[in-house]
């Protein structure tokens, strides 16, 4: 969709000067007596799935980061699958990713702070290029979105001559530039269908690429890319939790396997899941994801009681208390984008946002 004179004037743009924060030192962190009774209020709200004996050493972090933000004019936005302590405690912006970057771009912030993982902070970075973005550990990379490169892309360009290139939201920057169009799981379906045509790559989710070809008749183009949270489900496993009670709900994200997919009673995105089950309020209830977001869904559904098949993602655990509070104190680790790439990516996000509006 590009045309050649909009790449032409995207390498031109010149990458802002960094901006200049004062110093600041890091926060004694000692669980007083004032501090519990101040604390206790929140304490309460997560306290059926932050076990007491951890609360001590969570409390005097999470005191010190609200308070932060405030000093650094910082918002902070975590992920679904985050752990209850930042999710409920210290988040200002909670949700998927996409959800967190366009919110993002609603709130006067200088700072951003992305508690989720690196295609995530860059995704926020694309959409709120003005201000500056933090995650609290570069290492916090993901499995599916190093499973293709721009490379990668360019080659399926020339494999598949006019075919158009949806791309998954999980993705680097480098990938989503060279791309017509960007789509999360939620909205996989609509933007495949947008194009009228007959063909669609769909990329690099080989598993939701599947499951949204089942949906449509349009020929969807896989790659080989996979979540290695949701790869890990089976069926088997699904249909033993059945087995032990026929009365069970399950829930599955469409980065599952299609088999696994199939067993579910329902199918949907990390916010589609979580309006799911405020609306029905099963009883019990199995969601097929990563388990950190049943205990951040349990908080505020509590009478819903939740099964958690516990595959964690190694990534996303990067994030803590600890370098959250780090990232507020040194203003470290900031993510930039090669302006030659961020305007691209860029298009692409927005295009998708846009067919949604």
């Amino acid at each position: 969709m590009a045309l050649a004179g909009e790449m032409q004037r995207d390498t031109a743009v010149r990458k802002p000067e960094p901006r200049k924060f004062k110093q600041l030192e890091m926060p004694h962190l000692e669980y007083t007596p004032g501090l519990a009774k101040e604390m206790a209020p929140l304490y309460e709200k997560v306290s059926h799935v932050i076990p007491s004996i951890e609360w001590p050493f969570f409390a005097p972090y999470i005191h010190a980061i609200n308070k932060l933000k405030k000093e650094r004019g910082a918002v902070l936005l975590a992920h679904n699958y985050q752990t209850p302590e930042i999710f409920h405690c210290v988040s200002d912006i909670r949700g998927d990713s996409l959800q967190l970057a366009k919110e993002a771009t609603k709130v006067d912030a200088d700072v951003i702070v992305q508690c989720g993982v690196h295609f995530m902070a860059e995704t926020s970075k694309l959409l709120n290029p003005e201000k500056t973005v933090l995650i609290p550990d570069m290492r916090a990379g993901c499995s599916l979105a190093e499973s293709i490169t721009g490379a990668d892309v360019r080659l399926l360009r020339q494999r598949y001559p006019g075919v158009p290139v949806v791309t998954y939201v999980n993705t680097s920057a480098e990938v989503k530039a060279e791309s017509d169009i960007c789509c999360t799981s939620s909205n996989a379906l609509k933007v495949v269908e947008s194009f009228g045509t007959d063909r669609v790559l769909c990329i690099p989710d080989e598993y939701l690429a599947k499951n949204i070809a089942k949906q449509t008749k349009v020929k969807v183009i896989a790659w080989k890319g996979h979540c290695e949270v949701h790869e890990r489900f089976t069926p088997e496993e699904l249909r033993q939790y059945r087995k032990d009670d026929p009365n069970i709900v399950i829930i599955a994200h469409p980065e599952c396997p299609p088999e696994v997919v199939a067993e579910a009673d329902f199918a949907g995105s990390t916010s589609g899941m979580i309006s799911w089950v405020k609306e029905h309020k099963p009883a019990r209830v199995v969601m097929v994801t990563e388990c950190s977001m049943s205990d951040n869904v349990a908080v505020e559904n509590p009478d819903v009681e939740f099964v958690r098949p516990c595959n964690l993602c190694p990534h996303m655990k990067r994030i803590s208390l600890k370098n959250i509070l780090e990232s507020l104190v040194y203003m470290r680790e900031e993510v930039t984008i090669d302006p030659a790439i961020a305007a691209p990516a860029r298009r692409a996000v927005e295009r998708m946002i846009n067919l949604g509006n």
